[in-house]
């Protein structure tokens, strides 16, 4: 647990039963919780299992209760019923009034405030609570984050990216077997949100421990996680690997923002230098023109590209200013439920997906059905932070 300046008290340490191990089957660094609690106007009662590697996202509107269920995860709250169970060990068990305390649990929090000694340096702040078996990683994760010149600093001279970045790397030094990471570009501007979007997205990738990760921005998400839960007030409406809810006609109305973009993965053939394009291969060899990136050829990429960035047509056209057509078949078409306009269009590229927003006018001029195969034609190509 990241260290804060209020340490937990005597009475808090006396609260925990000895745990008992539960199945050896069970995936060691999986989350288990199964939680009610009543908050305010609405109770929180749902059941959540985080896989035991990559990053889940929280996701849901302010009030939801996403905080209050990491609140409960981490042990700073208590649920009125229920359990919560990292991989085989319980740590808590409303039913054997088992509670242990947050600073026992061995999880990192990241806070929306970086929450850091104000009378020790940067490197103090890191090494608090840090045990022997972490000192090998500590220049490591020291680079990674880009904290190295910070080192011999008070936490008053740091912007609020930086205290942001030494406060990650001190709930990683403290050997957590799970990190909650609470809306961690809350309140900074747009050019220091993204230099903290991209140093979160190259640390989970990273990183060899599960990350629970609580935002209300479908883009901030869209770009670091690869699972997502979908909460509402307080129940859990969906939960899944993040491309898959992304194409999910049926929950436009509820994913309020993540609808408007998907994702295809693709690997660096070229570049040229000349336009300043780069040439990238989809999984069923299909090539697309990108703008440059720097990777080198035989590189990974993951490509956002707009729902209304892609246009359907019978045949390749001539004369246009649409670079990408790729090859694909119609999976489902569903009218929109937020405009009655609109049709929503699910794709199958390869073995990917991709979704596309045309008019119920377009589709009955070109009389699309599902099971057509069509040009999808894909008007800009944006990037998230994972490329």
């Amino acid at each position: 647990m990241t260290p804060t300046p209020q340490q937990p008290t005597p009475n808090d340490q006396q609260t925990v039963p000895d745990d008992q191990p539960t199945a050896p089957e069970a995936d060691a660094r999986a989350l288990d919780c199964k939680l009610r609690k009543r908050l305010g106007h609405f109770t929180l009662d749902l059941s959540l299992r985080v896989p035991g590697s990559g990053v889940t996202a929280l996701f849901g509107q302010s009030g939801s209760g996403k905080t209050s269920l990491l609140r409960l995860i981490a042990g700073l709250d208590r649920p009125d019923d229920g359990r919560v169970q990292l991989g085989e060990r319980k740590l808590t068990d409303v039913s054997r009034r088992l509670h242990v305390p947050a600073h026992r649990r061995g999880l990192g929090v990241v806070f929306q405030e970086a929450r850091l000694f104000p009378h020790y340096r940067v490197r103090g702040n890191l090494t608090y609570g840090m045990p022997a078996s972490a000192r090998g990683r500590f220049d490591g994760l020291v680079n990674l984050l880009g904290i190295e010149p910070l080192l011999d600093r008070l936490p008053g001279t740091l912007s609020g990216g930086e205290a942001r970045r030494v406060a990650i790397g001190r709930a990683l030094l403290t050997a957590p077997r799970l990190l909650l990471m609470d809306e961690p570009l809350t309140g900074l501007d747009g050019e220091r949100k993204q230099e903290l979007l991209r140093y979160i997205v190259r640390l989970t990738r990273e990183i060899d421990i599960p990350v629970v990760y609580v935002s209300h921005d479908p883009a901030e998400i869209v770009a670091v996680a690869d699972h997502l839960a979908l909460i509402d007030s307080g129940r859990l409406v969906a939960h899944g690997a993040l491309d898959d809810l992304m194409m999910r006609l049926d929950l436009t109305d509820r994913l309020g923002g993540f609808d408007a973009a998907t994702r295809l993965q693709a690997s660096v053939v070229d570049h040229d230098d000349h336009y300043a394009l780069t040439r990238v291969m989809l999984d069923d060899g299909q090539p697309l023109k990108i703008p440059r990136v720097a990777q080198p050829p035989g590189s990974a990429v993951s490509l956002r590209i707009g729902v209304r960035d892609v246009a359907l047509a019978r045949e390749m056209p001539r004369g246009t200013s649409y670079r990408n057509g790729v090859s694909a078949r119609i999976e489902a078409i569903a009218r929109s439920t937020q405009s009655p306009s609109i049709n929503e269009v699910r794709l199958s590229v390869g073995r990917q997906r991709l979704r596309a927003r045309l008019t119920r006018e377009a589709c009955d001029d070109l009389q699309l059905a599902e099971g057509d195969r069509v040009i999808a034609l894909i008007r800009s190509v944006a990037f998230d932070p994972r490329t």
